[in-house]
């Protein structure tokens, strides 16, 4: 019997906070989720806030991840952000092809079969993300377009290293737009994904942990988190308010 995966709620600030309203947060957040066990908890946080993030956060609970960076260790590209940067400022990890990179900064599957290895080579938990837009969902494309994504990203990955990628299911359509995917939608293209690693490797399936992203709020936190095969959430909006996202964390505990 496989042991349970710890769950993980990650909160995406996106292009919001500056370092002092990051600050402001990070200090009404801690003692909020001090006492909580079992959950691994994740500030995404911009550039420019994550040093004052990590030595905020040290020797808490939180753990403070990147939004994005780029798969080269140093050259010529400007306005990125390499992994070895990141690792310097002890930062745990990086989200990566979030629906906003990919749809706004034409990310590709190419760019993060790259940078998924690198960021796992450098020592940073990358968090995946995949899912599907509204066209897809109503054509009936969901199961290719997440067949596609899982092959092409994780295609630089051993299989012995598939569970130390954490993947967030987005479905685009409800990110932002108040449109949460019902239980069973949720359910089912996250058990298709984590049988999509199972391809690759049944042991790695049963590790892996899957995070559903896409207007979670404390309301509709606990339905969601009570899915047999979710094993927490990404989360925008909510994440932005720390009650708010405490509450989600508080859901999250075993």
């Amino acid at each position: 019997m496989a042991a349970p995966r710890a769950p993980m709620i990650a909160g995406n600030w996106k292009m919001y906070k500056t370092e002092s309203q990051a600050e402001e947060y990070i200090q009404g957040l801690l003692p909020r989720v001090s006492s909580v066990s079992g959950v691994d908890i994740a500030v995404c946080v911009p550039f420019t806030d994550l040093r004052a993030m990590v030595d905020s956060a040290r020797g808490s609970r939180v753990e403070v991840y990147a939004q994005n960076m780029h798969h080269e260790p140093e050259g010529p590209f400007t306005g990125e952000v390499s992994a070895p940067m990141l690792s310097e400022l002890d930062v745990s990890g990086v989200v990566l092809g979030h629906s906003e990179r990919r749809e706004l900064f034409g990310e590709t599957d190419r760019a993060l079969a790259l940078k998924i290895p690198a960021a796992l080579a450098a020592g940073l938990a990358p968090i995946l993300c995949v899912g599907e837009t509204e066209a897809e969902r109503d054509g009936g494309d969901t199961e290719r377009k997440l067949r596609h994504q899982i092959g092409e990203d994780l295609t630089g990955v051993p299989d012995e290293r598939l569970a130390d990628v954490v993947i967030a299911y987005e479905p685009i359509w409800a990110i932002g737009t108040g449109r949460v995917a019902i239980p069973e939608q949720a359910q089912d293209a996250i058990a298709f994904v984590r049988a999509l690693v199972g391809g690759r490797s049944p042991e790695a399936a049963e590790r892996v942990r899957i995070l559903y992203g896409g207007s979670v709020k404390p309301e509709n936190a606990g339905e969601l988190l009570a899915l047999p095969d979710v094993d927490g959430a990404l989360v925008g909006g909510a994440s932005l308010d720390a009650g708010s996202f405490a509450e989600i964390v508080a859901a999250a505990q075993p």
